[in-house]
């Protein structure tokens, strides 16, 4: 952009901009003349995607700010004013919730007031609540749409906005990409907010809180498989919990004390807290987030620690293994759920007579050969819990047909029955510590499960690289990534060849050796490529579709054997030397 252009794009933004605060950080970059900085805020609108929006916070176009929320609210209900489902009174409603990001509150207030404005009545939370109470709230009160305000687990300086629809499940085909031309339509002076005195005395605005509460932990027992061991024997477990300064706390200390299970929640970290002081990111896929907790743990010795991301949609766990305390990956862990939901439904003769159990194409294979191993169907699908939840809706669509017990993706999210329709980390909290004592009942630990597992269906493996791309620039590395991967792909990683490679964005599976292709199994377009080696071994390259990264997701395995230090350490070997190709492809794109 010019300069000129810049301070155009920047006034027009001052002057729609209802926040003072916002506003004038753009004029003070202005009158201090930082043109690189502007140019990053408004090169580009901040883009409003099929989930939502996600960005840094602060003024301009291509930031998250009040002036941004408001104009896709209006573009939001605009569509929903058109094709909202209504409720029995021939009304629509929307629901509104939030986590403790910076601005989180605000820009959910003002989310309301746009719909407010619209006719359509807003249910707002009272104070932050997880994200799956959102999900949950939007089928609870029978709205049209939700939006749940959170950058999940992204660092301090970012916020974000997902829509949800009326089933509780994330904007999918073809509502999503109607809802983003109805924003792009919004002009900045067509945005209104009614004022908040007036939405609540109109009866357009209502806080919601103990309510959606006590409805929402209720739901979360009754997903349990076996109630009557919790209720017995819950006081046996000692449970580590962090919510890593997020909004978990409430609800998991609230579940698990309800069921007799003893909490100790890291008092450094229970408090929300914007800046997430402790941690250097707050996610629980990153061991370091981790580390008061399992310190504490330690400690305490704990059964089992657990973390939550900050909007609680996300879990991760230690157990006991030996002498310390073993961290489970979010592969493992969805191994470990599946094995027990369906085994011991089975067992109990609750599984429906067609189970299904859903998850993604990066997620490890080790989960469909479990599921099947219990009867179930198994569905593959791209990454992301609104995909899972469209599988959902369409088999809802017989109900004398195959029903969805559980679903996950390998990055920590699991979601178990249906009255949820995204990743939900406090009910899946309360399964794994049904399932932990289940097994010491047995007289074994979770590792101890999980290794019986890897012997009778091989042992697995896997392996996340990430790599930040941050601005324009990162941006533009981050495609040519992508295309050099499609247009000169490698021909062997880690000294194996590649024997096909899967374009999800074409719908498209290339034979390198043989030079020729055939159709895909037609998931739907994504930015997603796949490269399955000759050993069985899957590679995946995936662009982050809320952070400015690039993620490779390396998946190995063996046949099943009874000596699994052999077999850990070739198949670690294998993923480490795939690792080093994979980390030179990334070196020499970013140069």
């Amino acid at each position: 952009m010019t300069q000129n252009e810049i301070k155009a794009a920047a006034r027009t933004y001052i002057d729609a901009e209802q926040d003072a605060v916002f506003a004038r950080e753009v004029e003070v970059l202005l009158e201090t003349g930082k043109w690189e900085e502007l140019s990053d805020r408004f090169y580009t609108d901040l883009e409003f995607g099929t989930g939502g929006l996600r960005g840094v916070i602060g003024g301009g176009f291509n930031r998250m700010n009040p002036f941004v929320i408001a104009r896709a609210t209006t573009g939001l209900a605009r569509y929903t004013a058109q094709a909202g489902s209504l409720r029995n009174d021939g009304t629509r409603a929307a629901v509104i919730s939030h986590d403790n990001r910076r601005y989180s509150r605000e820009f959910a207030l003002s989310a309301a007031l746009v719909f407010a404005a619209h006719g359509i009545k807003a249910y707002l939370v009272d104070d932050l609540r997880p994200t799956p109470l959102l999900s949950f709230a939007v089928r609870y009160y029978k709205a049209s749409v939700g939006i749940m305000v959170t950058a999940s687990h992204n660092p301090p300086q970012y916020n974000g906005y997902k829509v949800y629809w009326d089933d509780g499940a994330q904007v999918v085909s073809p509502d999503d990409t109607n809802i983003i031309q109805e924003v792009m339509a919004v002009k900045p002076g067509e945005i209104r907010l009614l004022e908040k005195d007036d939405a609540l005395r109109q009866g357009l605005l209502e806080y919601i809180g103990a309510d959606i509460d006590d409805a929402f932990v209720a739901m979360v027992k009754r997903q349990s498989v076996q109630p009557e061991l919790l209720r017995e024997k819950g006081g046996e477990v000692k449970a580590v919990f962090t919510p890593l300064h997020g909004t978990g706390a409430p609800l998991v200390e609230r579940v698990l004390g309800e069921l007799g299970v003893q909490v100790i929640t890291v008092p450094e970290q229970r408090a929300p807290d914007t800046e997430f002081p402790t941690v250097a990111f707050p996610n629980p896929e990153e061991a370091s987030a981790l580390e008061m907790a399992l310190a504490l743990g330690r400690r305490e010795s704990a059964d089992i620690v657990i973390g939550t991301d900050p909007d609680a949609d996300r879990l991760g766990i230690a157990v006991p293994d030996g002498d310390d305390l073993t961290l489970v990956t979010g592969n493992q862990l969805g191994v470990l759920l599946a094995d027990y939901v369906l085994g011991q439904r089975q067992a109990l003769g609750t599984l429906p007579q067609e189970p299904v159990f859903v998850t993604t194409i990066v997620t490890t294979a080790l989960q469909r050969a479990v599921a099947e191993h219990y009867g179930a169907q198994v569905y593959e699908t791209l990454t992301g819990f609104k995909h899972i939840a469209s599988i959902m809706r369409d088999l809802e669509k017989d109900p004398a047909g195959p029903q969805f017990v559980l679903g996950d993706e390998e990055s920590y999210g699991y979601l178990i029955g249906t009255e949820v329709r995204d990743k939900d980390a406090i009910t899946a909290t309360m399964l794994t510590v049904e399932m932990a004592l289940h097994w010491r009942n047995q007289g074994i630990s979770v590792m101890d499960r999980l290794r019986q597992i890897w012997q009778n269906f091989g042992y697995y493996e896997e392996q996340t690289i990430s790599k930040y791309f941050e601005g324009q620039a990162g941006k533009a590395t981050m495609d040519g990534l992508m295309q050099q991967l499609r247009t000169a792909p490698p021909a062997s990683l880690g000294g194996t060849a590649v024997e096909r490679i899967y374009d999800v964005k074409t719908d498209q599976i290339f034979y390198p050796a043989r030079g020729s292709s055939e159709a895909g199994p037609g998931l739907g377009s994504s930015n997603v490529i796949q490269f399955f080696l000759a050993d069985g071994t899957r590679v995946s390259a995936r662009p982050s579709g809320t952070e400015p990264k690039i993620k490779f997701y390396i998946s190995a395995c063996s046949e099943p054997s009874r000596d699994l230090p052999a077999l850990q350490k070739a198949v670690s070997g294998r993923i480490a030397a795939i690792e080093e190709d994979i980390l030179a492809i990334i070196q020499e794109a970013s140069r």
